[in-house]
């Protein structure tokens, strides 16, 4: 992998708040470890020379007096290296007719650089820094041909030293804190400066899970263009999806005049039907059979339209769980197909729409039937806040990727698939899906105890039902429903 694609996929694992975080702190990194070098170096020249320029004054001043005193026949020099005055933490060094006097023994000729030594010994003044023992010196000398002598004072700088150390922590500390302060002043910004984007992020989300209608606000005048074209992309999108609906429920309920009519016609031919000969009888069945499936198709597009369109009504009626499975499975024709109600369910009431919650266990059942072999069992299970019933079959599951896609409106999965080959138009699973949200609740597949598989409809038990967001939410409870498009439903 090419390491710029590398560097992409590293920020692309980032969230914009994050990198203006990382963008800030490392501003400020940058910036304060910048400021900290020139401080730390500009103090460092600057205390050096008024240092170096203190040591030279003093050495030049006792090499003075020293030439003063070497002129008397008689001098002491031990006794005039005692009496010379001398910074602190510094010591002399003088050195006459080859020989060497100091003021401490741990300081004598061979501590002082050679290289110094010949230079001064030879007539020409010099200093130099060295270090004896881990301990930074600076060394001073000063020939005194007048007396053939020569003065060298060597001066420790170990307190400089730990005087730029402190002074290097200390900066080195305000860099860090200089740091962090960026960090948080980048995360604050962030989240105040994305804060409108995160009200855009939460429009798009209540627009994506069905409310239409929201919009942004255009109180900052920094994205009123941003609000300003959210805001006419979701007019448009609402228009689209508005006349989308309108036209599949006009077409469907222009659809059911001529359906009605060929029906009515088949079953009058139907009624002469040992008449035929067996060819004609053959196709009269199967003319029949796709009658019925497209009237079954265009309920169902009617139905969908009407939630498309905010139009679907829930009539609500509290009843009882077990009661309500066991009928809506005698409706679907699994009747004979064992329940198992959980002890801590039984007895539970919820208010739903009897009828929409029949057309959900039909459409369950007659997936199972179409694509594993028929239902294996029915269950009714408890769940936080509510119920959830179970209709389970052994067949050959479903993909994981499909898991999702299958309750979307005509899709019938993968036609090398396992669950069989579909006839039915798919949209018996969109419609559980769509009478499920209806009722404030969720809908989903998965793998049960010994390669069962199992559909899912969770719902609440506190009349949730009357609250349930989405199209048809708010309608009355008393609503009625369509009587014609009281059918089984097709599976996916």
């Amino acid at each position: 992998m090419a390491p710029s694609e590398t560097r992409r996929r590293r920020r692309s694992r980032l969230g914009l708040r994050d990198r203006v975080t990382v963008t800030f702190g490392l501003g400020a990194l940058a910036l304060s470890a910048t400021m900290a070098g020139l401080t730390y170096f500009t103090a460092r020249q600057f205390i050096l020379n008024e240092r170096q320029t203190a040591i030279l004054r003093q050495s030049y001043v006792n090499a003075s007096l020293a030439r003063s005193v070497l002129r008397s026949p008689n001098a002491d020099i031990t006794q005039l290296l005692g009496s010379l005055d001398t910074l602190p933490g510094s010591l002399s060094v003088v050195e006459r007719g080859g020989q060497w006097y100091a003021t401490s023994f741990s300081v004598g000729r061979t501590s002082i650089p050679l290289s110094l030594r010949r230079q001064v010994l030879r007539g020409s003044p010099a200093f130099e820094h060295f270090e004896l023992n881990g301990t930074p010196y600076l060394v001073v000398g000063v020939p005194i041909p007048s007396v053939q002598a020569a003065y060298f004072e060597v001066f420790s700088l170990a307190e400089l030293s730990r005087t730029l150390q402190i002074l290097a922590l200390a900066l080195g500390g305000a860099a860090l804190v200089t740091t962090l302060a960026g960090v948080l002043i980048g995360r604050s910004a962030s989240g105040r400066a994305l804060r409108p984007l995160a009200e855009v992020s939460a429009a798009a989300e209540t627009i994506a899970g069905g409310r239409l209608d929201t919009r942004l606000g255009g109180d900052d005048p920094g994205l009123s263009a941003l609000a300003g074209s959210f805001n006419r992309m979701a007019d448009a999108l609402q228009e689209r999806i508005e006349r989308e609906a309108r036209f599949t429920s006009d077409v469907s309920h222009e659809l059911r005049s001529p359906l009605t009519t060929l029906s009515n016609a088949t079953a009058v031919l139907g009624s002469h039907r040992q008449e035929l000969p067996p060819r004609s009888r053959q196709a009269l069945d199967l003319l029949a059979a796709e009658i019925g499936r497209f009237q079954r198709m265009v309920a169902d597009l009617l139905e969908i339209s009407r939630v498309d369109t905010g139009s679907a009504e829930l009539s609500l009626d509290e009843v009882e769980v077990g009661e309500l499975l066991r009928r809506a499975a005698e409706a679907a024709g699994a009747g004979d197909v064992p329940i198992e109600v959980d002890v801590t369910v039984t007895g539970r009431r919820l208010r739903v729409d009897k009828r929409r919650m029949e057309r959900v266990v039909a459409n369950l059942v007659a997936n199972a039937r179409q694509y594993a072999g028929g239902v294996s069992r029915l269950a009714l299970e408890p769940a936080p806040g509510g119920v959830r019933l179970v209709v389970a079959d052994r067949g050959p599951g479903v993909e994981p990727a499909e898991r999702d896609r299958i309750f979307e409106r005509f899709y019938r999965g993968q036609p090398s698939g396992q669950r069989g080959q579909s006839e039915g138009s798919g949209l018996g699973l969109s419609l559980v899906a769509e009478h499920v949200r209806l009722h404030g609740g969720r809908v989903w597949v998965e793998d049960g105890l010994g390669g069962e598989n199992r559909f899912v409809v969770e719902l609440p038990a506190d009349d949730a039902g009357e609250e349930a967001p989405g199209n048809g939410a708010g309608a009355p409870p008393g609503a009625e429903a369509d009587p014609d498009d009281v059918r089984e439903g097709a599976g996916r």
